[in-house]
C-alpha cells in the first residue's frame, strides 16, 4: 500500500488502515476479550481491508481478498483461514451485513470515524477523494447525503455504540444545524 497507493487518495489511504481502523479493530477486540487465531485473522483482515484500492476504488474488496490470497500463504497462512479472513474483507463493502463478531468488528472499525470528533476533517477527506473521481457535489449535496448515510448507519458491535453513539448523534445534528442554514439563506 505504501508504494502502490496513489498519492491523490486522501480518505482511503495508509492512514486510515494503520492510524484509524487497526488501533480500532484492536480496541473492540480487547473489549471482547479476543485472542488467539481470532485476534490474528480480525488484525490481517484490518490491515488488508482497503489494499484493493492499489488497483481500484470499484469491488476493491474483492481485489483485495484476491491480494490477500496470493501474499498470505506465504506468511503460512492456510486456504480455509485466508478465506475466513476474506470474509471479513467482504463484510466491509457497502451495505454492510456481517455474518459474525468479527466480521462485525472490522465493519465498525471501518467505520469508526463516523462517531468521532475529527468527522468533519475525515468526511472533508472523503469528499475531496470523490471529487477527483467525478463525484461533483455542492457542498449542500454533500451534507445531505452525508446525513443520510449516517442516519441509516447503524454500529454492530456494542463496544462501537458504547465509544461512538454520542459523537455520531452530535455529527448528525451538526449536519442537520449545516443543512437549516442552507434553508435559511433561500
Amino acid at each position: 500500500m505504501e508504494r502502490e497507493l496513489e498519492p491523490r487518495l486522501t480518505y482511503h489511504n495508509l492512514a486510515h488502515t494503520f492510524d484509524e481502523v487497526l488501533p480500532m479493530t484492536q480496541k473492540l477486540a480487547d473489549y471482547y476479550h479476543l485472542g488467539g487465531n481470532d485476534l490474528n485473522f480480525l488484525v490481517v483482515a484490518a490491515a488488508f481491508h482497503d489494499i484493493g484500492w492499489v488497483i481500484q476504488s470499484q469491488e476493491h474488496e474483492t481485489i483485495g481478498v484476491e491480494i490477500a490470497r496470493g501474499i498470505l500463504p506465504t506468511y503460512g497462512f492456510t486456504v480455509d483461514q485466508i478465506e475466513r479472513i476474506g470474509e471479513m474483507i467482504i463484510a466491509t463493502r457497502l451495505p454492510q451485513n456481517p455474518a459474525n463478531l468479527l466480521e462485525e468488528i472490522l465493519v465498525d472499525a471501518d467505520m469508526d470515524s463516523l462517531g468521532r470528533e475529527d468527522f468533519w476533517l475525515r468526511n472533508e477527506d472523503l469528499r475531496v477523494e470523490l471529487a477527483l473521481d467525478d463525484e461533483l457535489l455542492t457542498i449542500e449535496q454533500w451534507y445531505w447525503r452525508q446525513l443520510n448515510f449516517l442516519e441509516l448507519h447503524r454500529f454492530f458491535t456494542t463496544g462501537a455504540r458504547l465509544l461512538r453513539r454520542e459523537q455520531k448523534l452530535k455529527n448528525i445534528k451538526e449536519l442537520q444545524r449545516r443543512l437549516a442554514q442552507f434553508s435559511e439563506e433561500i
